[in-house]
């Protein structure tokens, strides 16, 4: 069961367009970096996310159009499960109602302090999966 969408604005900055005009490929993992950890930031309690940080282990991405300076993006991000200290995501970065990327990644949360793999506590599935019950 995946928990409740979530939305994040892009602001598309004259730096994310490359030679072609358009945004760089390139740029759309950083969106996808932001809205992952501002869905994070929205939902974990105060001392997970001060104690947690994230690193990406993949990303799989299908681009289907480009988006240009002065659009209006959205990505929304799905946490569609986690299980130890993985995570894994479902983003799709719209312009309107045309979808111009969709992306898989899966993360590893890890300790702040030490950076090594931390298990994603239990005690944060009811936060981030509200209806499981």
């Amino acid at each position: 069961m995946s928990a409740a969408p979530f939305q994040f604005p892009i602001r598309v900055l004259p730096e994310d367009i490359d030679f072609m005009g358009h945004v760089n490929n390139a740029r759309y993992l950083g969106w996808v970096q932001d809205a992952v950890l501002a869905h994070w930031n929205r939902i974990a309690p105060a001392e997970d996310v001060a104690s947690k940080a994230w690193v990406a282990l993949k990303h799989e991405i299908t681009y289907r159009k480009p988006a240009f300076l002065e659009d209006d993006v959205i990505a929304q991000t799905v946490l569609e499960q986690y299980q130890g200290a993985r995570a894994f995501y479902h983003t799709v970065i719209r312009r309107g109602e045309d979808v111009l990327a969709e992306v898989r990644s899966s993360w590893c949360c890890i300790d702040a302090q030490t950076l090594r793999p931390a298990r994603i506590g239990e005690h944060l599935r009811a936060l981030f999966f509200p209806d499981s019950d």
